[in-house]
Formats: structure tokens, C-alpha cells, sequence
């Protein structure tokens, strides 16, 4: 018993010896977030999609979220709209339209989010409505927004 109480100091001065006590360097931190939306309507249709990510680095790693979904609603005709979101490795990419359609008149969105993990969030997003007989209303939006280096 004596000896397992001065070989474990003696072994823990040998290990922490040559040891630096200094912190280690932390890791570059950042985050950013960005998205866009869209609506468009006319007559008795309308459409609208989003989209919205991050992206954040620490002394953990880095990690990524990202969520899109859209809508589309009409007073007679047909509406639709899908939205999914693809990716897992260092690139996430969400995609979301929606429609919507009474006879000659329609509206519709489209957005197209993507996430670089620590590095950058992009989105864009395209709208558009018509009516028969008239000029037809388009729309865009885009953001990109990168992590920040320290």
C-alpha cells in the first residue's frame, strides 16, 4: 500500500513534467443563417414558398439545419405543392414549389435553399402570377450568407 501511494505521485510528476499548461487553441467559430420567401397571387389562386438554413462551427465541429415548405390554395381549379430535402453529408439542398391553377389564371412559387456546412447558406426564390389578358407579375429574391472567419 505504501508503495502504489509514492510510485502514483512520483508517475503523476514524471506524466505532467513536461506537460504545458497552456489552453489549448480554440477552434474558429461562426455561424450564419439565411432564407427567402415568396408568395404570388391572382385572381382566385395563390402560391407561396420558403426556405431557411444554418450553418454553425465550434470547438465540437460544425453541423447544419435546414427546412423548406410551400402552399398553394385556389377557389375553383387545382393547387399542389411538394417540398423536400435531400443531402446528409457536408451539402444539404431543400426544394420547395407550389401552384395553384383556375382555367388561364395561375400563381406559383419555387424556392431553392442550400447549405455548405461551415462555410455558407444560399436561398433563392422565384414567384409568378397571370391573368389572361394581362402582363404577367414576377418576382425574385436571393440571399447568400457565409460563415464569418475569425
Amino acid at each position: 500500500m505504501k508503495v502504489s501511494t509514492i510510485v502514483f505521485p512520483a508517475a503523476l510528476l514524471l506524466l505532467t513534467a513536461g506537460a504545458s499548461w497552456a489552453a489549448p487553441p480554440a477552434a474558429e467559430a461562426g455561424s450564419a443563417t439565411g432564407g427567402t420567401a415568396g408568395s404570388a397571387a391572382a385572381g382566385g389562386t395563390s402560391a407561396s414558398t420558403l426556405g431557411l438554413g444554418g450553418t454553425s462551427t465550434g470547438p465540437a465541429g460544425a453541423s447544419s439545419s435546414i427546412g423548406v415548405g410551400g402552399s398553394a390554395a385556389t377557389d375553383e381549379g387545382r393547387a399542389s405543392s411538394n417540398s423536400n430535402v435531400s443531402g446528409g453529408g457536408p451539402v444539404l439542398n431543400g426544394h420547395a414549389k407550389a401552384q395553384a391553377q383556375d382555367h388561364g389564371t395561375f400563381s406559383k412559387s419555387m424556392t431553392h435553399t442550400k447549405v455548405k456546412r461551415g462555410q455558407s447558406v444560399g436561398s433563392r426564390t422565384k414567384t409568378m402570377s397571370h391573368v389572361p389578358g394581362q402582363k404577367p407579375v414576377m418576382s425574385r429574391s436571393a440571399t447568400d450568407e457565409p460563415v464569418p472567419q475569425q
